[in-house]
């Protein structure tokens, strides 16, 4: 791979990072047909600076498919136990190929039905769930997701983690537009963050996690190693984190938070936990001049000074990226380099 680099870092356009994320995947014993899907969510992650969710997150990927943690060769399988319901069992695989062969049956049945649902169970980590709802809303659906992590939120008032950081994405179609996407933790940041800067070796903004002791810390191995995630609102984040816990878990028949197996190392087989997807056919209900009222309340935000709509700086960063490509750390760089080679 010819790549511009320094002391310090490494360069690498979006075509680099997707043929070094192929590599090392399919090197790992990643099923081909599971590693495109795998792929395309690293570069689009990487392609929004949500680093945190792409390359800095394959080492685990590779890791967890080479120590069979996660089934690098499953197949997802897909059933639909009732009209407007599709359920997809990822075998203890990789979220994404399981994700992706659900979407289009859950587009489908959202559009013949008018609202559909996709539970997706036996799963792992899917990276960004934005990027899955931003495909549902490109058919011209309304998207809800809710995924459920490992245990790290402690309930309010509370000391021991039981719900995980569990997200909750949402996307709308707008006309002529790419849909508006809003992708967030019931945490105050995603678990992942804290890694990225244990990685980078660099201090944590107080604010973000609790030691084992309940204690705030801007120690980022304090806060993996047996600490907690500050939810985000103070209670109303563990309220939020437990509705998510509900969709994603409970209703998927995917493990609960508290009894899934960590995301970041090889202890405890498959996380086996689960993804939510809810998808609406707004054209019924939404009415005459729907895409008028929605664009209303859209500028009714961005035409304030500082304050803006959700995803402007992902967009941003797609269009740097798109041409300027990446930099990442020599260390994380070599680090990836060397799941391509036999183990």
């Amino acid at each position: 791979m010819n790549t511009q680099s320094s002391a310090d870092g490494v360069h690498l356009t979006l075509a680099q990072v997707e043929a070094l994320t192929r590599r090392v995947l399919l090197a790992c014993g990643v099923d081909p047909r599971n590693e495109a899907p795998i792929t395309a969510s690293v570069v689009a992650a990487e392609a929004e600076g949500v680093h945190s969710h792409g390359l800095a997150r394959l080492p685990t990927y590779c890791e967890h498919a080479r120590v069979s943690k996660i089934d690098g060769k499953a197949r997802p399988v897909l059933d639909s136990p009732k009209p407007g319901l599709v359920r997809v069992d990822a075998k203890a695989g990789f979220a994404h190929p399981a994700i992706d062969f659900g979407l289009p049956a859950l587009c489908e049945a959202a559009k013949a039905q008018g609202i559909a649902a996709l539970a997706v169970t036996n799963s792992y980590n899917c990276g960004v769930v934005g990027y899955h709802v931003e495909r549902i809303a490109q058919n011209g659906l309304l998207a809800l997701a809710f995924v459920n992590a490992p245990a790290s939120i402690a309930p309010a008032g509370g000391a021991r983690p039981v719900f995980g950081t569990n997200p909750i994405a949402f996307a709308v179609p707008r006309a002529g537009r790419e849909p508006l996407v809003l992708d967030q933790s019931s945490s105050v940041v995603a678990k992942s963050e804290i890694v990225v800067h244990q990685q980078r070796g660099e201090a944590i903004p107080l604010g973000w996690a609790l030691d084992s002791d309940g204690n705030p810390t801007t120690d980022p191995k304090a806060a993996l190693a047996g600490g907690s995630m500050v939810p985000s609102g103070g209670y109303k984040g563990a309220g939020l984190a437990l509705i998510v816990e509900v969709f994603a878990a409970w209703l998927t028949g995917a493990c609960l938070s508290i009894d899934a197996s960590s995301f970041a190392d090889n202890l405890g087989g498959s996380p086996r936990t689960g993804q939510f997807f809810i998808a609406i056919d707004p054209g019924e209900l939404a009415g005459e001049g729907a895409s008028s009222r929605l664009e209303r309340l859209f500028d009714a935000v961005a035409g304030q000074p500082g304050a803006r709509l959700p995803g402007e700086r992902r967009a941003a960063a797609r269009a740097r990226t798109a041409t300027g490509g990446i930099t990442i750390s020599r260390k994380l760089f070599d680090t990836i380099e060397a799941y391509a080679r036999p183990a």
